[in-house]
């Protein structure tokens, strides 16, 4: 637990930040590191919620990692018989996190992952958040401070991009329990809402069209709705020579859906 008062570390690591291209003071290397123990114990976050149906992003906090690349040098670390080169442990803290592991799941220090979650072998980057009772399935990687919320699915082979630059971008976040289809990618700071359910297969971006079947046809980017159940789709152009793939909000969420995704306790 940091013994350094929040808004104290944010003074540090923006005035470092400031300061980087002439060197870093002294004081940056403890204020870094305590930023990312705070990340790992899930007391900060890059993104949170507000409160108020919406996230906000913490700029300064992407600035810590970004500073922690800078000052720290690449060197050979071991996690069992595994031996990697790279500036970020590697978490081996398990055994009290109440988080079961199957290797061989990676998770960067700085990332959190909280109790009653589940790791099949997966990735899971620096400064990202996964809520209790979340399964990261098997080959899905969990990007740079992407945020994915409790009691969600996260699929085999599924990819939720990550952002550190530029600052002021917006990671992906998923809400509470969303399913992932197998191979689904999700990036560019696309914000899933609570309960929706993309299909297999399903690609989204800021520049992916979202056509909602249920309201009218209403086309909208970069946001899922809650609890819309999403599939892969196409839209014709205007003029009727070709169609670009698009995703198709088929219906909102029912008992029917709830039944289809839901985890077996028993993998709990």
């Amino acid at each position: 637990m940091s013994h350094t008062p929040i808004d104290q570390l944010q003074a540090i690591i923006n005035r470092s930040w400031e300061q980087r291209s002439s060197g870093l003071p002294t004081e940056t290397r403890s204020a870094v590191e305590e930023v990312l123990q705070l990340l790992t114990d899930g007391v900060l976050r890059s993104a949170a919620p507000t409160g108020d149906g919406k996230w906000v992003t913490h700029e300064w906090v992407k600035k810590a990692i970004l500073l922690h690349f800078a000052q720290t040098s690449s060197r050979v670390m071991r996690a069992g018989e595994l031996s990697f080169y790279d500036k970020v442990e590697t978490r081996r803290d398990w055994e009290e996190s109440g988080v079961r592991v199957v290797p061989p799941a990676t998770v960067r220090h700085g990332a959190h992952v909280a109790r009653g979650a589940i790791l099949m072998p997966c990735y899971v980057n620096i400064g990202a958040f996964v809520g209790s009772g979340t399964m990261i399935d098997t080959w899905s990687t969990v990007g740079s401070c992407a945020q994915v919320g409790a009691n969600c699915h996260i699929s085999g082979g599924v990819g939720i991009g990550g952002v550190l630059e530029p600052l002021q971008a917006s990671p992906v976040i998923i809400e509470d329990n969303c399913f992932i289809g197998a191979r689904s990618e999700v990036a560019e700071g696309v914000f899933v809402g609570e309960g929706a359910v993309l299909a297999m297969g399903s690609y989204v971006s800021q520049s992916t069209k979202i056509y909602d079947a249920v309201n009218g046809g209403a086309i909208t980017r970069g946001r899922i709705p809650p609890r819309a159940v999403v599939v892969p789709g196409a839209l014709p152009s205007p003029d009727g020579t070709h169609s670009t793939y698009a995703l198709i909000i088929k219906k909102y969420r029912d008992d029917r859906t709830d039944a289809k995704t839901a985890l077996n306790d028993i993998l709990r």
